[in-house]
């Protein structure tokens, strides 16, 4: 067999391995590199494994309520750690298998081991160190050998990892990072979580419902801070009424260990510097692309900030090479990888049509309890931008799916130009907004105007009928409020 490609994808993430189908459907002859499990961090230590983690932490909400909901539980519902983390890995390696069926039904050749830049069009692949953490399923057979191998395009999509702050390193016992909390062996009684951004609040909301007490330490103003601040303002206060304490514009300074505990020591805008004892502290503060270790630096690849430059079409500064995904910078999400790897490689096969990502269209989500969701402009930024807007504002208290559902707690927001009936901006707190949101995304692709979105029927009862009550509302129409 040839070891001379049309496409070389090193890494098989989301951004990696959908680009690789798209490469085979397009008639590209393509290969994947992969040194640790197929479909990435995101199947196996990140989206879909927190997912079902937080499923279970649900799960264990709605029993907590039975009797709002007219129903008797018999005993005190618990919760069995490693059952819990057994459900979570399974379904890991349920998708792990899945992508490797997909390569195969795609004729897609994988090859198993560490890629490193030779030169432009050229990789050599190498046996794999031992993984940090076991990949789901036994390696697929029929993966090729190491060697060298060539590709008219390469494409780096070798995704990012945990950021560490100096002398609050993770260890793997006493810190943690995402990897360590997923698969906790003993549910721990205390935890302080580092960072409240997406990672953070997340583990924050799955422990707190597991019955341990969270601690979260927030450096800026606002918790979730890429988010409205009048959605992150109520999730916080949703939060704090679960039992979660938050002390914002902190940081933590120091960590001492002891045995089997932690003591951070945390510093407030004021100087101020207290100190809290907890079984286990989760380092949730970002993630760093995979830049290292690939040859980039002897090809002369521009990088910045930890991730790889590239053009609106993912391709670097040197010929043949592109980089997409979290390798390539934020926003660091699964689906921005998928749709930057499908760009890059339609742009690559000459499709007609093909044009740069909008990155102001790529939604957000928060699987915490309460969810929270958003899509294009806060209302800060809009107004920073200069334009001049119309806000709406619908309360999930005024729903009836969400009162039937014992879920009232919530607020959609959207945010309109004031001229043209753009919509700018849509932000979502409250049950099941993060599949509420992508209704605001195809409303914004397809440039829809306020008078479009007033003109469209939604079902009742549903929580997606908020959503044109949001809208009336930004033109003084709402109707049930």
């Amino acid at each position: 067999m040839s070891n001379n490609y049309d496409v070389i994808i090193i890494g098989s993430g989301p951004g990696g391995y959908v680009t690789a189908i798209r490469a085979a459907q397009l008639g590209l002859k393509t290969a994947i590199v992969e040194r640790e499990h197929l479909g990435g961090i995101c199947l196996n230590w990140g989206c879909i494994p927190t997912k079902a983690l937080l499923r279970s932490a649900e799960m264990m909400d709605h029993a907590a309520h039975a009797k709002s909901y007219g129903l008797t539980l018999e005993g005190k519902m618990t919760a069995k750690v490693e059952d819990v983390v057994a459900r979570s890995r399974g379904v890991s390696a349920r998708l792990n298998g899945g992508v490797g069926f997909l390569m195969k039904k795609n004729k897609i050749d994988v090859i198993w081991g560490e890629a490193k830049l030779k030169k432009p069009g050229e990789i050599v692949v190498s046996k794999p160190s031992k993984p940090a953490y076991e990949p789901q399923n036994p390696i697929p057979k029929g993966i090729l050998p190491e060697g060298t191998y060539t590709a008219k395009h390469i494409i780096v999509a070798t995704g990012a990892r945990p950021r560490a702050l100096p002398g609050i390193e993770p260890d793997g016992k006493l810190i943690w990072t995402y990897f360590e909390s997923m698969v906790p062996k003993e549910m721990p009684k205390s935890i302080v979580v580092m960072g409240s951004g997406a990672i953070g609040i997340e583990f924050a909301s799955f422990y707190l419902s597991m019955g341990v007490e969270v601690t979260v330490v927030e450096l800026m103003k606002n918790i979730m801070p890429v988010e409205d601040v009048e959605i992150s303002t109520i999730a916080r206060k949703a939060l704090v009424k679960r039992g979660m304490k938050i002390i914002n514009e902190a940081k933590v300074t120091k960590v001492d260990k002891a045995a089997n505990s932690i003591t951070a020591h945390v510093e407030t805008k004021d100087g101020k510097v207290t100190q809290i004892n907890a079984d286990r502290l989760i380092s949730a503060v970002g993630v760093q692309g995979n830049i290292e270790n690939l040859g980039l630096e002897d090809l002369g690849v521009k990088t910045d900030r930890g991730c790889v430059v590239i053009d609106g079409y993912g391709k670097t500064n040197v010929e043949g090479l592109y980089a997409i995904g979290d390798v390539a910078g934020p926003p660091m999400l699964a689906h921005k990888a998928e749709h930057e790897g499908v760009i890059c490689i339609e742009k690559i096969a000459g499709v007609p049509g093909v044009h740069p990502m909008d990155k102001g269209k790529i939604p957000g989500c928060t699987y915490c309890h309460p969810q929270v969701a958003s899509v294009g402009l806060t209302e800060a930024a809009a107004k920073e931008a200069g334009r001049e807007i119309r806000v709406g504002r619908y309360s999930f208290t005024a729903n009836g799916k969400a009162i039937a559902l014992g879920e009232d707690n919530g607020m959609i927001k959207t945010i309109f130009d004031k001229h043209t009936g753009e919509l700018l901006g849509a932000h979502m707190v409250g049950a099941e907004v993060t599949e509420l949101i992508q209704g605001f995304v195809v409303a914004m692709n397809l440039e829809t105007t306020e008078e479009e979105l007033m003109h469209t029927i939604f079902p009742h009862p549903t929580l997606s009928e908020m959503m044109k009550e949001s809208v009336l509302d930004a033109y003084g129409r709402v109707l049930n409020a």
